[in-house]
């Protein structure tokens, strides 16, 4: 089986191959170009592995949450490309790509959402699959859902910009933190192969992203305020 993986959640433009269990990738920093990037990346990862769009037999992509912009980019890209190919695709969550990159088995995966808020969830490792302790959410860091148990570890951008404040929700239950980890596309691919064997792929007009605002613009006194 051959899946393509795109994850543009957030400064980091990622695309991902998946053949038969080998995995390649590019990843590159490139701030609010994804739009101007994307492809050229694309196209040089299926260069370099020799294969064409049209020989994939689906597409996974990070559907959120994350930047705005970037989640429709990967989205609107993969309904294109899956069109063309005439393939099903697979919506990841950003956050559950963060804990299948971590390498741990208990995950707290956080994202900056601006505004002093963030996307947060839980992810424990059961039998092989995630299984979400706390379900993807937007909340500020005091807030944040309490956990039972110990040895959770903490990752994503979320932990850089409150992790004071994660930590005294969290306490002794953090075993450690990666606060540089950011959703790629390796880990999409992953899970989106996993999703493929399951038969749980959609058609590609379902390529629709996870928003945990329901109001883009709606400014923190008026969510507030709801």
């Amino acid at each position: 089986m051959k899946l393509l993986a795109v994850e543009t959640s957030t400064e980091y433009c990622s695309v991902a191959l998946w053949q038969d269990g080998a995995v390649s990738e590019r990843c590159e920093l490139v701030g609010q170009k994804h739009s101007e990037v994307l492809m050229e990346v694309l196209d040089a990862l299926l260069k370099e592995a020799g294969i064409k769009v049209k020989q994939v037999d689906g597409i996974a992509f990070g559907k959120g949450p994350g930047s705005f912009t970037g989640v429709r980019i990967a989205c609107g890209v993969t309904q294109g490309l899956a069109l063309g190919a005439d393939v099903s695709v697979v919506g990841v969550c950003t956050l559950e790509a963060l804990a299948e990159a971590s390498g741990k088995d208990k995950v707290i995966a956080a994202l900056d959402a601006r505004m002093s808020e963030l996307y947060l969830a839980a992810y424990e490792k059961r039998n092989g699959e995630w299984s979400a302790v706390i379900a993807p959410c937007l909340c500020k860091a005091e807030d944040a859902p309490a956990l039972s148990g110990e040895g959770w570890f903490g990752v994503g951008s979320g932990f850089a910009v409150s992790g004071a404040a994660l930590h005294a929700r969290y306490g002794a239950q953090l075993s450690g933190m990666e606060e540089k980890a950011v959703p790629q596309a390796s880990a999409v691919v992953r899970i989106g192969a996993r999703e493929f064997a399951k038969g749980a792929a959609v058609d590609a007009a379902l390529a629709l992203p996870l928003y945990l605002r329901d109001k883009i613009a709606l400014k923190t006194s008026e969510r507030a305020a709801k």
